[in-house]
């Protein structure tokens, strides 16, 4: 019974923030998504092909999660794979058609992060190259620079929303052994360079410092004790909240809530997969973390957080397979969605092992559920 309470009390806030400006959206609430590891496997490229034509059109992959980015005021998403033109390839080198961003941009994703193992797959004409095109389209970018005097112009990346200031930073572990060259810069995962840097965005005085960060072992689910040390250091230098990728499947989240110095911390050791080809168990999917903060007496505080689990829907199309990405808890009421019953079994699957995870793992950080056409916060 306090569980069914507990529900529908949220469901009340939730249901007036899917309703928007009717609902009066206050000035003094931001909302902010976080999106895992996009990725672009060989089989997405040929899916996004029009065979007619020769362009690409990734559009429809978001087309059924693109209500719950586009809500947000920002959503952010790490950006796995490199815009280096033709020959497009998955893995180990990837380069994607430009038109992926475009649908990232479509579905309301307005920044990327861009340091990652993947970010010098075609080398520094790649690194380039990646930067150039999310200019092209006017997508907010980060993580990867064409020089060192870019670098210093442009970083931290500051992101502003309603009276909201962001300081958003973003590194990675390492590149796969390709050397970066000069001019290019890819941030790397070094203690003492991300000290440095929180240390240079807290003298700009933005309301949050935000750190997204590759690391981590892959398909591991629970986070090293590297990831954890460096977590705790981070924080204690300033950082507000940090994001992790690079796993490719989901590790636990964790919301403390202000100490008596009033400092609150929000950490996501990884979000898992938003989209790619990977299909073994736990690297199907991911998690897309929503976190909302508000103005009170001056500061900008968090005052609701929860992650929405998502499945990599692939059915049968006209090259192979096709890719959708779907909110899982609405879809599995959904069965004759599924046009093979096996698929709607997988998702389940995933479903049902993520909840155990998060469930048993998570700090303060719950899902949100689908229940009568809205959503809500549920545990």
């Amino acid at each position: 019974m306090l569980r069914k309470i507990l529900f529908y009390a949220f469901l009340v806030v939730q249901y007036s923030w899917m309703a928007g400006q009717e609902a009066g959206t206050r000035a003094d609430t931001v909302s902010l998504i976080y999106i895992g590891d996009i990725m672009g496997h060989d089989r997405q490229i040929l899916s996004a092909r029009n065979n007619e034509t020769g362009e690409y059109d990734y559009n429809d992959v978001f087309s059924y999660i693109r209500e719950e980015i586009s809500d947000a005021d920002i959503a952010i998403a790490n950006l796995e794979v490199t815009l280096a033109g033709p020959p497009y390839t998955g893995y180990p080198r990837f380069s994607s058609p430009a038109a992926l961003a475009s649908a990232c941009l479509n579905a309301g994703i307005n920044c990327l992060v861009t340091a990652n193992n993947h970010s010098a797959d075609r080398e520094t004409a790649g690194i380039i190259s990646t930067i150039q095109k999310l200019d092209s389209i006017g997508v907010l970018h980060t993580g990867t620079f064409v020089s060192r005097a870019a670098r210093d112009s442009l970083y931290p990346l500051m992101i502003r929303e309603k009276g909201l200031t962001i300081a958003l930073l973003n590194y990675t572990y390492g590149t796969n052994s390709i050397r970066v060259r000069e001019p290019a810069i890819v941030n790397m995962l070094d203690k003492d360079l991300i000290t440095a840097d929180i240390r240079r965005a807290k003298g700009k005085n933005p309301d949050l410092v935000i750190l997204f960060l590759h690391w981590g072992s892959e398909y591991e689910s629970v986070p090293s004790r590297t990831q954890t040390d460096l977590a705790d250091h981070f924080f204690s230098e300033g950082a507000d909240l940090i994001i992790g990728s690079h796993p490719h499947v989901i590790q636990k989240m964790e919301w403390s809530k202000p100490d008596s110095s009033g400092k609150e911390r929000f950490l996501v050791y990884s979000l898992g997969n938003f989209v790619s080809n990977q299909r073994k168990t736990r690297t199907d999917g991911g998690a897309m973390v929503r976190v909302t903060v508000v103005k009170q007496d001056g500061s900008w505080k968090i005052n609701e957080a929860g992650y929405f689990l998502t499945w990599v829907y692939t059915p049968a199309g006209v090259n192979g397979r096709e890719f959708f990405i779907l909110p899982g808890s609405k879809f599995e009421k959904m069965p004759e969605f599924f046009s093979n019953p096996a698929d709607f079994e997988q998702m389940k699957a995933f479903l049902k092992d993520s909840r155990t995870l998060l469930y048993n793992q998570n700090v303060n950080v719950h899902e949100y559920v689908f229940r009568d056409n809205a959503w809500g916060l549920y545990w």
